[in-house]
């Protein structure tokens, strides 16, 4: 019969083995495993305007990101830059109060310059084109983002950047004439908009419309749909139709936060993102269209540029390229661009 000293270290050690199987089985616990009652809430932020088509997309996306998740992830959406500027999007996901954002490539930029590759000025002006380089080159910028901490959740295309301006005439000297709204944030852009001849007025997005009530800018480039919901069209009753960029952004997540959402489920949200990302670009040309027609009804002029016009904006933009070139943009994905570019129009052509 043990003694009461035995007895109360026996019972002592059994308690300790206890505590210790139950700390081996949480450590060796698989990290795939899905915890039910694990709720993970996402801020995601974007400057695109609430009630927009852009921002409905974004709330179905959350949605059914909750239904494939059982109720555990959670977007929490803040639209029209309640968040501040793309800028400032940014710096928030930086450190960690936003975790995701629906965002431009000036915001995109600011991660990694090399992401102005798909909207390098007069160069990726089709959807041939387009397409072409975004099956070529988005792969190697998903890497690089990865790379510094971001995930990208989808691509999305808000259509084709056009020159709205208060002159008629659609000749880009008439264009450098005016002063122009530039995303504020890179000053090497800015200066590159100054060598080309233009006169850029660095602003926050959320700005703009200000600054075309008061008249600090009174000429801008962006979507049709991004002119008509935010109004800016109002105080420049001319469009230049000339495609001078695709207006590309991506939805972001923190790598960090990512990586918190268990495995079982990251490939059906990711699948959701995407599916949500190639209905916008589909449904662009329709909305594209329908946009500038309802500004249109409402005192717009859309200028057509002559062919000669349309050369003298080429030649303007090309001169700035080899600034472009290794600077603003990686010179290997400067050079695969223009190889893309060549070969696309060579077959136009033909």
């Amino acid at each position: 019969m043990l003694c009461k000293r035995s007895q109360y270290f026996l019972k002592n050690k059994l308690i300790v083995d206890f505590f210790l199987v139950l700390l081996v089985l949480f450590i060796l616990k698989p990290e795939t495993s899905f915890e039910a009652d694990k709720h993970i809430i996402i801020k995601m932020a974007s400057s695109v305007p609430s009630g927009s088509h852009w921002h409905d997309l974004l709330k179905e996306m959350a949605n059914e990101w909750l239904e494939i998740s059982d109720g555990t992830v959670e977007i929490r959406i803040y639209p029209g830059g309640v968040a501040g500027s793309e800028i400032d999007i940014v710096r928030k996901m930086r450190i960690g109060q936003i975790h995701a954002a629906a965002v431009s490539i000036g915001a995109l930029s600011r991660i990694d310059p090399g992401v102005n590759v798909l909207m390098i000025p007069m160069a990726i002006d089709s959807w041939d084109i387009y397409d072409s380089v975004k099956t070529a080159l988005t792969p190697r910028i998903e890497k690089s983002l990865d790379e510094k901490g971001f995930i990208v959740l989808n691509w999305g295309f808000s259509g084709w950047s056009r020159f709205f301006g208060q002159d008629p005439d659609a000749s880009v000297t008439s264009a450098q004439k005016t002063r122009m709204f530039a995303t504020a944030g890179d000053d090497r852009i800015i200066e590159l908009w100054k060598e080309a001849g233009f006169h850029p007025v660095p602003l926050a997005e959320t700005d703009v419309l200000t600054a075309l009530q008061t008249g600090m800018i009174n000429s801008f480039r962006t979507t049709g749909m991004m002119a008509l919901v935010s109004q800016w069209f109002a105080f420049t009753p001319y469009m230049i139709d000339l495609p001078w960029a695709p207006l590309v952004g991506a939805t972001i997540i923190n790598k960090s936060v990512w990586d918190n959402i268990p495995d079982l489920i990251r490939v059906d949200l990711k699948n959701s993102a995407e599916k949500y990302g190639n209905q916008l670009q589909a449904e662009m040309d329709r909305l594209e269209n329908e946009a500038i027609q309802e500004m249109v009804k409402r005192g717009l002029t859309v200028i057509t540029p002559n062919k000669t016009q349309i050369r003298e904006w080429r030649n303007v933009m090309e001169k700035a390229y080899p600034k472009v070139r290794g600077v603003i943009v990686p010179e290997e994905w400067f050079d695969d661009v223009f190889a893309i570019v060549n070969k696309v129009r060579k077959t136009q052509q033909q």
